[in-house]
């Protein structure tokens, strides 16, 4: 049902109940006149027969009825005269007075009111008086009938202005609808001049408002969307050239492991040889050729540091337990005064490289930053894994804080952050108080962790 044909319905109604109520009065007034009027002729109709009996007395019946015929007919009264026999002798003659018409009969239910009929008793016979309010009611209908037409013309008239004016006033819901529409159909663009009318002009500006926020909010949404799919890409990217420099890095850490280290082995054994053949004969020689071996030392601790830092070995070859024992076992040889607690029960056999390589990436740049730049005294590394998911937690007491570690310049965060999140896993900083950050990882596992033997 739309809202003009239920504004018309209510007004319809509330001029149904006028109506009614307008009818109801003045039907109540005519069967009160009728009552009212019916009584009084029938009371002085009575006490004036009553009083007839000399007519009687001085020529009986015959006489009785000639006199009620010399009278004629007595408004809303109906005279019968009847013998002792009930034989009927005069009957009183119809109206006159708009002779030959009658109201509804549902009208004369409504108004009339009945009175029991008056009986005078005569020697010979009787006189029976009715009450017939028919006259009274005609005129009472006679009055009503105009206001019922009036009432009825009105109430059809009023009907149709009512509907007439709802549909002007609801003509810019037309308007409002259409945009609705337009904007279900993806034109978001959809703008509504200004309505009509104080209320008009608010809801032209609230739907002009909504529409630009739906617009704006669908934009965001385009944004959003483009950005969490270039967002995915670039990790992607990311992850590839990450890969692409783990395979460079372990190609050159090889090669400098073969090629360089087996050169740096023969340089010192030539310089063993020098120095030994030397000895005792020329001792600058034998001076010269030592010389050579500890510079030949300093270079195979360099490049042994140099492939470490590269790619360690011990993560190819024996797994991420190792290669974090090894790591760890470096920083202690090199900050001696620091604590390292290294805690990592499982080995994680089978673990996919590329995930043990981020966790050992994240552990070496955030030692890093503790020993470098936190002057960390102690340092608790803990690597766990379930089912599903590898936790990775680095904790150290050094003067570090978090908004240092994320400040601009400072891409080692970021690139533990990136790390994690090409895994699809998370990686947070807290600080720790009274002193230190913990770093914390979590990362997606795509194998099944066998339980720890023990």
């Amino acid at each position: 049902m739309s809202l003009r044909l239920q504004l018309n319905l209510i007004v319809t109604a509330m001029l149904g109940i006028f109506a009614s109520v307008l009818i109801g009065l003045q039907i109540d007034n005519i069967r009160r006149s009728v009552h009212e009027e019916v009584v009084g002729a029938n009371v002085v109709a009575t006490q004036l027969l009553s009083r007839m009996q000399w007519v009687y007395g001085a020529s009986g019946l015959e006489g009785m009825a000639g006199f009620l015929a010399q009278v004629g007919r007595i408004r809303a009264n109906e005279v019968e005269l009847r013998d002792e026999q009930d034989a009927l002798i005069y009957r009183s003659p119809p109206p006159v007075y708009k002779a030959g018409r009658t109201s509804p009969q549902w009208y004369n239910q409504m108004v009339a009111t009945p009175l029991e009929p008056q009986e005078i008793r005569l020697p010979n016979g009787r006189l029976i008086l009715r009450a017939d309010p028919s006259r009274a009611i005609l005129d009472g209908w006679d009055d009503l009938s105009p206001m019922l037409w009036m009432v009825l013309a009105g109430f059809v008239l009023g009907n149709a202005l009512v509907y007439a004016l709802v549909g002007q006033v609801l003509r810019p819901l037309h308007r409002v609808m259409h945009g609705l529409r337009q904007m279900a159909e993806g034109d978001y663009a959809t703008r509504m001049a200004d309505l009509s009318g104080r209320e008009g002009r608010l809801v032209s500006s609230a739907f002009n408002h909504m529409a630009q926020s739906v617009q704006d909010s669908i934009e965001a949404k385009r944004q959003a969307k483009a950005a969490t799919q270039a967002l995915a890409e670039n990790r992607e990217l990311t992850q590839t050239i990450q890969g692409r420099i783990e395979l460079e890095r372990a190609a050159i850490s090889r090669e400098l492991h073969d090629e360089l280290g087996q050169q740096v082995t023969a340089i010192k054994s030539v310089g063993l040889a020098i120095a030994r053949r030397a000895a005792g004969s020329d001792a600058t020689i034998e001076q010269s050729a030592r010389l050579v071996m500890g510079c030949a030392d300093q270079i195979y601790d360099s490049v042994h540091r140099l492939i470490s830092q590269l790619r360690p070995l011990a993560l190819d070859r024996f797994g991420l337990h190792d290669a974090l024992r090894d790591m760890l076992a470096d920083c202690q040889l090199h900050h001696p005064g620091v604590r390292l607690n290294f805690d990592m029960p499982q080995p994680l056999d089978g673990l996919d490289d590329a995930l043990a390589t981020a966790v050992y990436r994240i552990v070496q740049e955030a030692m890093s930053n503790a020993l470098r730049h936190a002057q960390a005294q102690r340092i608790d590394v803990r690597v766990r894994a379930s089912d599903t998911v590898l936790r990775m937690e680095l904790v150290d007491d050094g003067v570090g804080r978090v908004g240092q570690w994320q400040s601009v310049g400072h891409y080692g965060v970021s690139g533990m952050r990136e790390r994690a999140q090409a895994l699809g896993g998370s990686f947070d900083l807290d600080q720790m108080e009274p002193a230190g950050v913990r770093v914390r990882v979590h990362l997606p596992l795509k194998m099944k962790i066998k339980p720890v033997e023990t």
